[in-house]
């Protein structure tokens, strides 16, 4: 009986096609992956939202985006790393059962981060999401001429134009304000303090800032298909938008995109 086998040819030419549907596949499945996380991403922006209005409802004031005077340590301990963050309650620390501690699962780890910095990438205060300090104050501030971002958060009801003002978003920090999305901010940000080094992913700005190691492929290349970013605004609804929407421009009448977007009038 004859022996069925390929021919060498014929073998090459199998090996070809295979080559070239794995071509073709593995972006299809690189983008689908890509794309599923920015889905879940965006449940995550639309809870987080969610559960600082249920907070704002309770309590008839959103929570600070920092506060360091309870006297006790939040359920599950304090977030952060004792070497460059500061220790206290978080905003995420206010919303009941939002923070795990060391659950990579939880709500408030954004899936898309791409940190190369392993012990950044393990900080829960690092590449997930920040809350806007223009409408989530701190009770304080580790540097002057911050006065703007520290007080008593603002109450959600007040907000004039509360469908365009920011109130959360994928944060190179857990708190960030209009100055780190400025093309020309007021003052000079350094990355002394990692709270300065806080940055919207994909901005085009961010090939310039002053950027921690390891931060600069999340920040410069961004989370999400054709650098686009979530947030969730203060009327609750949340919206994928492209980064540099967010984008301040100094103009000789001020600033643009500064009120409304980060900051109420």
């Amino acid at each position: 009986m004859k022996r069925v086998s390929f021919t060498l040819i014929e073998l090459l030419v199998v090996i070809s096609i295979m080559a070239i549907l794995m071509a073709i596949i593995i972006p299809i499945l690189r983008s689908s992956r890509q794309q599923a996380k920015t889905i879940i991403c965006g449940s995550n922006i639309q809870q987080l939202t969610a559960g600082l209005l249920i907070y704002d409802h309770q309590n008839q004031v959103l929570p600070p985006s920092f506060d360091n005077t309870p006297m006790s340590s939040p359920a599950g301990g304090y977030p952060g790393s004792m070497s460059y963050d500061r220790i206290g309650w978080w905003w995420f620390n206010f919303i009941e059962g939002f923070y795990k501690s060391g659950k990579k699962e939880s709500v408030i780890n954004c899936p898309s981060k791409c940190l190369t910095n392993l012990k950044l990438k393990n900080d829960i205060l690092c590449s997930n999401y920040g809350v806007n300090r223009s409408i989530c104050k701190s009770s304080d501030d580790r540097q002057r001429n911050r006065e703007e971002f520290v007080g008593t958060s603002l109450i959600a009801a007040d907000i004039l134009k509360p469908r365009e003002i920011l109130l959360i978003v994928d944060s190179g920090y857990a708190m960030v304000n209009w100055w780190q999305a400025a093309d020309t901010p007021p003052v000079v940000l350094g990355n002394t303090i990692i709270e300065d080094a806080a940055y919207v992913p994909g901005l085009k700005i961010n090939k310039n800032r002053k950027l921690w190691p390891g931060q600069e492929q999340d920040a410069i290349n961004g989370r999400h298909p054709d650098k686009t970013v979530n947030v969730g605004f203060v009327d609750g609804h949340m919206s994928r938008k492209k980064a540099d929407d967010l984008l301040v421009e100094k103009t000789d009448e001020g600033y643009k995109n500064k009120s409304p977007l980060w900051a109420p009038k």
